[in-house]
């Protein structure tokens, strides 16, 4: 059984960091950790600001049915380790099934890139 400790999400947003280097990764991390938050996501909304991004927990695959735009992807493990990356997500697209995946973190286009943020990195949420 898997514990990963973080606020639930209460109208409030995370910042995102990235440990390994010492970065901001985003600063308006939205939590999705129920039922009906996983299962809205970001669809049918309209643009993701560039500093904005959704923390989905629990959860191991994602897609991007009923989104306007294109997103990066990174599928964490338990200890916040990034497991895998998706870039430039376009819309109407599955994500991958990652192996050891608890969450999924969605970010605006370009972060990964931006940040320098790579697979066996660790993030935390402040």
């Amino acid at each position: 059984m898997w514990v990963v400790f973080l606020p639930s999400g209460g109208g409030f947003s995370l910042i995102l960091n990235n440990i390994t280097k010492d970065k901001i990764i985003a600063e308006d991390i939205i939590v999705a950790d129920s039922f009906f938050k996983r299962l809205k996501g970001l669809m049918f909304t309209k643009e993701l600001s560039p500093q904005a991004g959704m923390y989905i927990y629990p959860c191991s695959s994602i897609h991007t049915f009923f989104m306007n735009y294109t997103i990066d992807v990174l599928y964490l493990d338990v200890n916040n380790k990034i497991l895998a990356i998706d870039e430039d997500m376009k819309p109407r697209k599955v994500g991958r099934i990652v192996k050891g995946a608890v969450a999924v973190v969605e970010l605006n286009c370009g972060k990964v890139k931006e940040t320098n943020t790579g697979i066996g990195q660790t993030v935390q949420f402040i």
